[in-house]
């Protein structure tokens, strides 16, 4: 099963870190947040990636077509200009990935329509480049092959970033520290999708997050999967330092793999 990865966006809210590169290669640990995402999948056998590029999707490639030489042993043959890396390294990764320009300005749900031709006629997965969690995927999968319709989306609900206040006129009667969203759920990636989705789309100009999703719920053709441990994405600095201090403190909940 291929897993759709979207990382051509530009990031404005974290402009101090993507004025120079896309927002899926800032660095967390000193790995960009898309190598993370991939690890996560990975873990639970998922390792046939589908990358769609667009803002700096320069930067992508060159980290994956680099990948091996700078994560591995080299031998390097002066005399015949030949550079062969040692694959039993420690970063050594059996993973394939497609890197497919999706154009600079296309939205959302043009980019998934784009990536129709390389994900073939298959359920496939689909997230985020900025975004981890510990999602069990292969509860996702379940639960998504369970119901038998188009599209799974992962539901969760992210602490609020600021403390609650309940008042009663301009006496506060209860205060809470980041508590859960009280309402509802929110819209956390981590798709599993059918290749029907492909016809809720309509160019390039469509925003995955609206039409699509709207009518497909409207049809009746939408389950949401309802995950109640960690998630984070990465929107602004703040985000990405929190980010970088779960993982230097050894305490990230979405690293699942052992190296």
């Amino acid at each position: 099963m291929k897993v759709a990865i979207l990382a051509g966006g530009v990031g404005t809210r974290l402009v101090e870190e993507t004025e120079v590169k896309p927002k899926p290669m800032v660095m967390i640990g000193g790995r960009p947040i898309l190598w993370h995402i991939m690890m996560h999948y990975a873990f639970y056998g998922f390792k046939d990636f589908v990358v769609a590029l667009g803002y700096k999707g320069e930067f992508i490639k060159r980290y994956f077509v680099d990948y091996c030489s700078l994560n591995s042993d080299l031998t390097v043959n002066l005399a015949r200009g030949e550079v062969r890396p040692h694959v039993n390294g420690l970063h050594h990764r059996d993973w394939n990935v497609e890197l497919i320009d999706t154009g600079e300005a296309t939205l959302t749900g043009g980019r998934i329509k784009r990536l129709a031709p390389y994900l073939g006629n298959q359920t496939f997965m689909l997230t985020w480049g900025d975004g981890v969690a510990d999602v069990n995927l292969e509860q996702l999968l379940k639960f998504h092959r369970a119901h038998g319709k188009l599209a799974t989306v992962t539901a969760v609900r992210p602490p609020a970033r600021f403390g609650r206040l309940e008042m009663r006129g301009d006496e506060v009667v209860s205060f809470t520290e980041k508590p859960q969203l009280g309402e509802g759920w929110i819209n956390g990636a981590f798709f599993v999708l059918e290749p029907g989705v492909m016809n809720y789309i309509d160019s390039d100009a469509t925003q995955w997050e609206r039409e699509p999703l709207e009518r497909l719920a409207a049809d009746g053709q939408l389950r949401a999967f309802k995950h109640t441990s960690f998630w984070q994405c990465m929107d602004t600095l703040r985000d990405k330092k929190l980010l970088e201090t779960l993982w230097e403190t050894g305490q990230a909940p979405w690293k699942i793999w052992e190296a």
